[in-house]
């Protein structure tokens, strides 16, 4: 990964530490991230600082979580040559800009984000949870990014990120891009319980799951209620069975919705189905992740090579920072 051809956009992008994967993180953010590597320079962090937002307690678990998680970046297709993978508290620059952005955000602006007053009701008020939107920028701007892809829930966080670029800007000089959002239509991947899928809700199914393990959690997945027993007429759109179907059953729209609309095709059939669709879509991913479990040496180093690609980005962009503020107090002049 060498920065050679400057017509090449910059994105970023990063995940919380919470270990091994499941599809939900699959379709909704890695498919994706595999598909722009190879159109954009990528940085790619594993964001352990936000991770103690909530969790600063017990930190015994992050070394285990962050490997796993590694390693399923890589298993899905992430090239280190391509982008760069790396820990966030490994490139200290996200800590100094955020320092910086701090002083130029106010407190009510802050509080009055959505994410904040909904945590803040379930007793996360700290400091840092308060300032995790203003990290999230610098995590964002040290590397100079043009683009953020992200759902369209999540496009706040990238207009704050780009309005803290553009107060800089404004009050010292133009050094920073304003990032852009990069919009992203992810597929709706819905859990067991028809819930959105997430580990905290236990409805998920992990991508190192074996056949049988991710047959049995697809034999408890809810369904469309009105349809009991089969012969009942369905409507595939209400249930998440379907759409699983819908990624990993090729032509879904004609193979399940029709036998599922006039009862035909009974639940019990249409989710062994899916399993069997799932399991042999998810097959080279469980193969690739098994081999780099064998060599958690070789993920630790890309780990380390990422951070080192990150962290010259980095110093680049916060030199012009410094320097901008006028606090670049050995730079000799020009």
């Amino acid at each position: 990964m060498t920065e050679t051809a400057p017509k090449k956009e910059t994105i970023l992008s990063g995940m919380q530490p919470t270990g091994a994967l499941h599809i939900g993180n699959l379709e909704g953010a890695l498919r994706n991230w595999v598909r722009l590597q190879d159109q954009y320079w990528m940085y790619l962090c594993i964001v352990d600082w936000h991770a103690l937002t909530a969790d600063y307690e017990d930190t015994s678990v992050l070394k285990d979580r962050v490997l796993q998680m590694t390693i399923d970046w890589l298993a899905a297709g992430l090239d280190p040559d391509k982008c760069a993978l790396f820990i966030q508290s490994e490139v200290k620059e996200h800590a100094e800009l955020h320092l910086i952005f701090s002083m130029l955000i106010s407190i009510p602006t802050l509080t009055r984000l959505p994410t904040y007053l909904e945590k803040k009701k379930e007793g996360l008020d700290s400091y840092g949870f308060l300032g995790y939107p203003v990290l999230q920028a610098a995590d964002i701007c040290v590397y100079n990014a043009h683009k953020v892809p992200v759902g369209k829930d999540q496009e706040k966080h990238i207009w704050l990120a780009a309005d803290l670029a553009r107060r800089f800007n404004t009050v010292y000089k133009k050094v920073l891009v304003e990032p852009q959002v990069l919009l992203t239509e992810i597929p709706l991947i819905l859990g067991s319980d028809n819930r959105k899928m997430s580990k905290s809700l236990g409805n998920h199914i992990p991508i190192d799951f074996t056949d049988k393990q991710t047959e049995k959690v697809i034999r408890g997945y809810f369904t469309d209620p009105k349809k009991v027993r089969k012969g009942d007429p369905g409507t595939p759109e209400k249930c998440p069975v379907y759409l699983l179907h819908r990624i990993y059953t090729p032509e879904a729209e004609t193979e399940i919705a029709p036998g599922c609309r006039s009862g035909e095709l009974g639940c019990v059939d249409c989710k062994m189905r899916l399993a069997g669709n799932l399991n042999a879509g998810l097959e080279p991913i469980r193969q690739r992740r098994a081999e780099l479990v064998k060599r958690p040496d070789y993920v630790w180093d890309v780990l380390a090579t990422g951070a080192a690609r990150a962290r010259q980005r980095a110093q680049n962009v916060m030199e012009k920072v410094r320097s901008a503020m006028k606090m670049a107090y050995r730079e000799k002049k020009k």
